[in-house]
């Protein structure tokens, strides 16, 4: 009897080598195939049981299992394969060189020295992996099969470029989705295959484009695995992909693998890059495009090794022996993969001290080998193992527990990412469901398992299609041609814009909103489609507005706003009577002639909004009169930095001559105790038209209260008086009736000097709204201090003592702004009240009170300052 024959059938794709594999198990009484994805594997368990029927034909993956009683011929994945091929009659193992592969390549390697079939073994991949199956296997026999027909680079081509029956690969779901949707609204639509995707999914998705309802498909790396599909050009979208430890380019036979999906039979086939989505690393080089071309490739150096039968006597026996180095120099050590590392992860954790015996170990070596399809990570993953651990540690997991698990994911809402993570979940239960030892009712539970990742399949597949397959766009690419000007656009009252009745956004002022759910690609077709159409809508959205008076439209903080649009800017600096507008971009796309009416109704409109500023104005106007000092001048800019109003300490009047108050008074300004104002600035009209402005953004009072609570920071135009604020006018008036009853006092001939008490009515203060409390503190920021009266002593009879005040300016700080501001009184009190009263001195001409000694000279008149002390204020003023 002659010995059972190992046949390595290595070349290129599209070489026929899985095709001359199925021929070859079809011929015999038994077989199994490994392949590397249950994708394949279920692809080539559909073309075995056309040849053998349903009975004969078992698929085993991990998540699904397919067995008849009679079945005779098996379809695996590697992983799922029997560690010495099952003691079929015939032994295939397909894509050989993956045992290169960090994460898998261990199991390859197994299935490639240990699967053996009684009669024939028949080793499929790529020629990289010749040598080394030569030095591991001597008495091999090695064929090299040529490719059916011509691979050639076809260049870098634009997406819109791309030839139909084109498949468009990248290797991250995100790029996938970003390339799919492209492609919709370019192109009407792609079919989307990932690893990720259940069986039933891919299928359906294949038969899109194999039925010519699309043209294009884009897929990740997963392609390359021997998927026969109708494509004559495959477009990289990029050449780099991270393989679980860092990101790398791929390697010449890596990029030929996927390469080969192009030309299919004696159909020839074309490969390149695809322009504007990978960046740099999407360009081939010379060297790479003449390897693909002539299928010449480095030889692979090393396969990844891991012990395939350790020894279960403990954790740490079996951890060192799938650690353990090999003994041959064609292979290396595999890298640490999620399995054994959730072993030792959990070997450390108290629970795993009680598990001892071959069996218990084996058992726990099994769960912890439970793949992590939600791709979670070791931690994540090691959390799930735990618990499913603690659930057979005693035996096997309970039906209505299992059954619970499977119904909380058995629903089919949600987006396809949504989607994709319940069948990820799901194909974790239907994995354990599989195990022979695991589950109660281990079939039913499997079936409903099945069931569940066929109803979500079948709802991902819908979603898919929603959002790649554009059937709008296909019509209108079709019948309408590139032309964007042909698209009929209409706007409904509510703002809508349609196309051909469908509706794409809305006009949201005069800015074109999509639709928030409409892709990025479709986004950027409509917005050119619409783009000769919106100018008129434009124009129309335009004049009705005008129309109505621009009903809607409101200035807030120097901007106008319609709704919240911006549709023009006030520059400053502002005059009120002719404001400078600049008119936001999205006007641009106005017509001329409708652009200019629009943007003068809304100077029209700002002038009468402006309108309340004319005393502003005034000041402006005053600041740069002839008529005016340098003093005044200086005054002036000081009032204007401060919108209408100023401290006596900041505006610099210690150095302003008497000459020049005249003047100043005439414009509007009002020389206070403690503040410089204009009054008709302290008005609601103004301060709001100053606040929309945006030329004071400090908060207002919009009735401008004389008195109300305090808040930080201070509104404009008032004046803290402890727990209230007081409008400055309405403080000045207080201070100028203290200031009047002082002086009244002294006329009367009561005691002089300074400090000298004297009795305040208060009721205008109270009548305010002012607290006994803030009317202290507002006075005693003028100088004055207030002394209670005494209560009337006990058994003695009369009225009580009023409360007296003092006028006790500080000596520092603000003693200039106070005295001077006695002395505008004393001048203002001239004109309105009997000439005894109003003389400070009363009957005799004694030293002069208060503030007067400051600010004047031996003769009684204001002395005039120094000039190189006014210089350097107005100096520091204007800096």
């Amino acid at each position: 009897m002659s010995a059972p024959s190992i046949k390595a059938v290595l070349g290129p794709t599209n070489t026929g080598k899985t095709h001359l594999a199925i021929e070859r198990m079809c011929g015999h009484s038994s077989g199994a195939m490994g392949f590397p994805l249950r994708l394949l594997a279920r692809e080539v368990y559909d073309r075995v049981v056309a040849i053998k029927g349903e009975k004969a034909v078992a698929l085993i993956t991990g998540e699904e299992r397919i067995e008849p009683k009679d079945a005779r011929y098996f379809l695996c994945t590697a992983e799922a394969m029997p560690h010495d091929g099952g003691g079929h009659a015939f032994v295939a193992i397909d894509e050989v060189q993956l045992a290169a592969d960090r994460e898998r390549g261990h199991v390859f390697t197994d299935r490639l020295l240990n699967a053996r079939g009684r009669e024939e073994t028949m080793l499929l991949g790529s020629a990289t992996a010749a040598p080394l199956i030569q030095s591991l296997i001597p008495h091999v026999e090695l064929t090299e099969r040529p490719r059916f027909s011509t691979l050639a680079h076809g260049g870098a081509k634009k997406l819109s470029r791309l030839p139909k029956r084109s498949a468009v690969v990248a290797f991250s779901s995100e790029q996938v989705y970003a390339i799919a949707e492209m492609l919709r609204r370019q192109r009407g639509g792609a079919a989307v295959v990932m690893g990720a995707l259940s069986p039933e999914t891919r299928n359906r998705q294949v038969e899109l484009f194999q039925n010519g309802e699309v043209d294009y498909i884009v897929a990740t790396d997963a392609i390359g695995m021997g998927l026969n599909l109708d494509v004559t050009h495959v477009a990289f979208a990029s050449l780099a992909k991270f393989d679980g430890v860092k990101r790398r380019r791929l390697t010449p036979s890596e990029m030929a693998q996927i390469a080969g999906r192009a030309g299919r039979h004696h159909r020839d086939g074309s490969f390149g890059a695809l322009v504007g989505m990978g960046g740099q690393d999407a360009e081939f080089t010379e060297e790479e495009i003449f390897a693909i071309e002539e299928h010449r490739f480095q030889p692979l150096t090393k396969l990844f090794w891991r012990e395939a039968e350790p020894r279960f006597d403990t954790l740490n026996t079996l951890i060192a022996d799938l650690s353990a180095k090999p003994d041959e120099r064609e292979l290396a050590p595999a890298p640490e993969s999620i399995d054994l590392a959730v072993l030792r992860k959990l070997a450390d954790q108290p629970f795993a001290q009680a598990i001892r015996g071959p069996a218990n170990v084996r058992r726990f070596w099994e769960v912890c080998s439970l793949p992590d399809f939600r791709a979670s990570g070791v931690d994540t993953h090691a959390r799930f193992v735990t618990r499913l651990w603690q659930d057979l540690r005693e035996g096997y997991i309970g039906a209505d527990f299992v059954a619970a698990r499977i119904a909380e994911l058995d629903t089919v809402r949600g987006d396809i990412a949504v989607l994709q993570g319940r069948i990820a979940a799901i194909r974790s239960w239907a994995y354990i469901c599989q195990r022979p030892d695991w589950v109660l009712a281990r079939d039913e539970m499997a079936a409903r398992a099945r069931a569940v990742e066929a109803r979500l399949s079948d709802a991902l597949h819908m979603r898919l299609t929603e959002r790649f397959v554009n059937r709008r766009t296909s019509v209108l690419m079709k019948h309408l041609g590139n032309d964007p000007s042909l698209l009929p656009i209409s706007l409904e009252d509510d703002g809508t814009l349609l196309v051909e009745d469908q509706a794409i956004g809305k006009l949201e002022g005069f800015r074109f909103a999509i639709d928030p759910h409409a892709a990025a690609g479709d986004r950027k077709m409509l917005l050119s489609a619409g783009e000769k159409a919106l100018p008129r809508i434009l124009a129309t959205q335009a004049e009705k507005l005008r129309e109505s008076g621009l009903d809607g439209v409101a200035l807030r903080d120097g901007r106008v706003m319609w709704g919240d649009q911006e549709i023009a800017r006030l520059e400053h600096p502002v005059d009120p009577a002719e404001p400078r507008l600049k008119p936001a971009r999205e006007l641009d796309r106005l017509p001329e002639g409708a652009r200019a009416a629009f943007i003068a109704a809304i100077e029209a409109k700002v002038k009468e909004w402006l309108a309340p500023l004319e005393p502003l104005r005034k000041l402006q106007l005053a600041s740069k009169s002839e008529d005016a000092t340098s003093w005044a001048r200086a005054l002036l800019l000081n009032l204007l930095d401060g919108h209408g109003i100023v401290t006596r300490e900041r505006a610099g009047i210690e150095n302003l001559p008497k000459e020049a108050r005249p003047f100043l008074r005439k414009v509007g300004v009002v020389f206070g105790a403690l503040d410089i104002f204009a009054p008709a600035l302290l008005k609601p009209a103004p301060r709001l038209a100053m606040k929309q402005a945006g030329i004071d953004r400090r908060p207002i009072d919009e009735a401008m209260r004389s008195v109300i609570p305090a808040t930080k920071p201070l509104p404009a135009g008032y004046r803290p008086a402890g727990e209230q604020l007081v409008r400055v006018d309405i403080a000045e008036k207080l201070f100028r009736q203290a200031h009047e009853a002082r002086a009244k006092a002294k006329g009367a001939g009561e005691k002089r000097g300074r400090g000298a008490p004297f009795v305040l009515d208060t009721a205008l203060a109270v009548s305010t709204g002012l607290t006994p409390d803030s009317i202290k503190r507002l006075l005693g920021a003028a100088g004055f201090r207030m002394v209670e009266g005494k209560p009337v002593p006990e058994g003695a009879f009369g009225p009580a003592l009023p409360d007296r005040w003092r006028w006790l300016p500080q000596r520092s700080g603000s003693r200039s702004g106070a005295r001077g501001s006695d002395g505008e009184h004393r001048r203002q009190g001239k004109s309105r009240h009997a000439k005894g009263a109003s003389k400070p001195g009363g009957k005799g001409r004694g030293k002069p009170q208060g503030s007067g000694r400051a600010d004047q000279g031996a003769n009684g008149k204001p002395r005039e300052p120094r000039p190189e002390n006014a210089f350097a204020a107005l100096k520091d003023m204007l800096s």
